[in-house]
This record gives structure tokens, sequence and C-alpha cells, in this order.
């Protein structure tokens, strides 16, 4: 092998070093403020169910109603799909994992609700009731993959109460084995930054109290105001709340009904395709891009109930606002009524098995450099990886139709879907 042909330079090495040396502290601003996906799963929903009615039944009574709704108002793949309007092609392969996803796993993700959907009489009993279902259900195998409560907010009329529900949930996971890894928190109604760090204090007077590695609790915080988007002085609140979270926001939940409120937003119009919701959904996804914490869309309080008629038409608008979140990166919404779980299976299946054979091929042709017609750069793969993990996820794919079509692992995509930001740099250059 030759030596390396020697080029001439007109830098002494010194200007580079000082250049690395006045640059360290934004190097090390940007690995602390922008750490990247967690590369871990999220959900496709968050189901809210109150405090008072929770009991260790209703993950599975959910799935059973969800269930009943397809029997009764579409027994076969033909009569789903020309209700939500899904092609032939993905008909009875949809329509049997929507099925199957019900059977299994009806709910990916479940918040006990004490705020507005709570109406129990006795909120120290129902937490303490709520985190004892959580650990069993977590034991026995029977939970959703991430469960959690949503408490009070932080403004002074209910604070307190807020506070104390929390530490009765917390405390009884703590005497009932330990904080299971999916649990999720969330800080609803947030107007100022002070309420985040009021809540990162929150947690870390409990992990003190009991003995918990620091950082272990993290919370979402859910985006229903007006100033939560846009501060006084007109800067992107959304922004400052994430970093007032020292590391703890896990995600962003935008409040459909309480924001377009908020706004003015008479009620025939609330709901999450109004320009004042993709507008603030727009600024919390800039916000949230590249510091690990997940933006979720809100829901519809169109409930799909009735007639068969009027669920159909219910589903097909569901269904519609699923996919138009999908396609704009919202990969995760609320769901408020057990009839609305098909169709979210549905549209998240079919978003992924449209396009699953398209960016497998992309992204087997970027591992193995051969040549086509896409040029795709490190960021793409990263992208492409990233959608075929979040339809292994959720059940729309599975891993080995996915390996005969890129002959790559999960382990491969892994590694392309989470390079960390000098990675990406490096392989760009």
């Amino acid at each position: 092998m030759g030596q390396q042909e020697q080029v001439a330079t007109s830098l002494a090495g010194a200007v580079s070093e000082g250049i690395s040396a006045s640059l360290a502290p934004v190097d090390a601003e940007l690995e602390r403020r922008y750490p990247g996906d967690p590369g871990t799963r999220q959900p496709v929903h968050t189901v809210y169910v109150p405090g008072d009615v929770f009991d260790a039944d209703t993950i599975r009574s959910w799935g059973d109603k969800a269930l009943a709704a397809l029997d009764e108002h579409a027994p076969d793949a033909a009569t789903f799909a020309a209700a939500v309007g899904l092609s032939d092609e993905l008909a009875e392969p949809v329509y049997a994992r929507v099925r199957a996803k019900l059977e299994r796993e009806p709910i990916e993700d479940l918040r006990v609700d004490f705020e507005d959907g709570y109406k129990g009489k006795d909120e120290d009993h129902d937490a303490a009731r709520a985190a004892r279902i959580i650990a069993e259900a977590y034991e026995n195998g029977t939970a959703s993959p991430y469960m959690g409560i949503r408490m009070k907010c932080m403004e002074s009329p209910v604070r307190d109460r807020g506070i104390r529900t929390l530490d009765v949930f917390l405390t009884g996971l703590m005497e009932s084995g330990g904080l299971p890894d999916g649990l999720v928190l969330t800080l609803p109604k947030v107007t100022y930054t002070e309420q985040v760090t009021a809540m990162v204090r929150l947690v870390e007077e409990f992990e003190k109290a009991r003995g918990l590695e620091p950082g272990r609790i993290g919370f979402e915080i859910q985006i229903e105001t007006s100033q939560s988007i846009l501060a006084a002085d007109g800067t992107a609140n959304v922004a400052r709340m994430i970093d007032a979270a020292e590391g703890r926001a896990t995600g962003l939940h935008y409040g459909t009904f309480d924001y377009s409120a908020c706004l003015g937003v008479s009620a025939a119009y609330q709901a999450s395709d109004h320009p004042a919701a993709d507008h603030a959904k727009a600024i919390m996804q800039v916000a949230a891009a590249g510091t690990g914490v997940r933006v979720s869309d809100g829901s519809t309080n169109v409930l799909p109930v009735g007639s068969t008629a009027h669920v159909h038409e219910a589903w097909k608008l569901h269904y519609g606002l699923t996919r138009r979140a999908l396609a704009r990166a919202y990969y995760q919404g609320w769901d408020m009524h057990p009839a609305h779980i098909p169709t979210r299976y549905a549209a998240v299946f079919a978003f992924y098995r449209e396009g699953f054979e398209a960016a497998g091929k992309r992204l087997s042709a970027y591992a193995n450099q051969v040549d086509g017609d896409v040029m795709d750069e490190p960021a793409t793969a990263k992208a492409l990886s990233g959608y075929l993990l979040r339809g292994l996820d959720c059940g729309a794919l599975d891993i080995a139709e996915v390996a005969r079509l890129t002959g790559l692992t999960r382990a491969d995509l892994e590694g392309f879907s989470s390079p960390r930001r000098a990675a990406l740099t490096a392989s760009a250059q």
C-alpha cells in the first residue's frame, strides 16, 4: 500500500485546537439538550380512564367492547374497509391484525385520570387502589406496556390535592414492590415554566424520601393552554418547559378541547385538524425535536356509538384524523372510547403496511451500498429504520417479513435508527 499523498495547508494545528476549545461548551450543550430519541417503544395511543371507574378488568373490558363493536358494526373485513376507507388490498390483513391486537394487547398506554374525568368522592382511596391494581397487573402480566396517572395541575385551587394524589399513588406502588418500568405520569394544564420546575422538585423529594436513583421519575407535560405555546414575551414557552424539566420530560401531549376553548374556538369546530391545533402541535414538534421528548396528538370527541350508520361515520372521521396525524409525524394520540380502538389500530397498521416494502428496500439498498434511483443519507436511513421499528412495536409488521425484505435484524434497525449526533456527522463527511 502506497504512502498517503501529502497535501498543502495554510493553517497551524493550533487554529483547529483553539476553535475546538472555544466550542467545547456548545458541544456539551448539544449533548445535554439534544440527546436524540431514547430508542424505546412509543405507544400509538393513550387511553384515559377515570380513577373512580378504573379497575382490574378495565384493559380486558376495553378490548372486549372494541371486539363487540366490530362484531356488531363490521363483522367482516370488507364492511370495515368500506366504513373507514381502507383499500381492498389491505382490508383482510389489517382487519385480521386489528382483531388479533384487540385480543392480545387492546391498550398500549393507560392513564388513570384524577383530573377532568374524575368524579369520585374519596381520591385518596382511589389513588391507592389504582396503585395496587397497576402493581398487580405488572406482576401477573396483564398490564399495558405503559400505565400511570394524570394528576391535578399545579394551579393553586387544586395544587395540594394533586400533590397528595401523586404521593399516595407513588407510595402505593413502592409498597407493592416498586415503580414499574412502564410508569408514566402526566402533569396537565401547564401555563408557566415554574409549574414544571415545581413538578421536578416534587418528584425529586419523593426519590429522596424513598431512596430511589435520582432522575428515576419522569413525566409528560400536557399542552392545553395558549400560554404554554406562546409566553407573554412572545417566545415559545413550550421549549422553556422542556428545559425546566431538567431531563425528566418524556412527552408533550396536546389537549384538543382545553386548548381550543382557550383560544375561543366554538365547540362545533374543536378538533385536532383545526388550524389552531396544527399551529400548536407544530410549535410543540419543533421544540421537542432532538430532545428525546415525544409529541402526542389529542383526541376526537365524536363517539362511535348508536346506529351502524353513525358508528361508521365516527369511525371514518377517527381513521382519517389518525392517518393525518401519522403523516405529520404525530405517532401517538388519545382515544376516549373502546370503539375508537379498532380504527386507531386500523389506521396505524395501514400506515405501516402501505409503506413498509418501499422503506425496507430503500434501507436495504443503503445498508448494502447498492446504487438506486434515490440517494439516501444517514438521516434518511434513521427515518426509514425508525418507521420499520414503530411498525414492529405496534404489531403492524412482523420481524420475519421485515428481515426477508431487508436482510436486517432488529438490532441492525436499532443501530440505524439511533445514531448519536457525532456518528451522523462523521458518516456524512
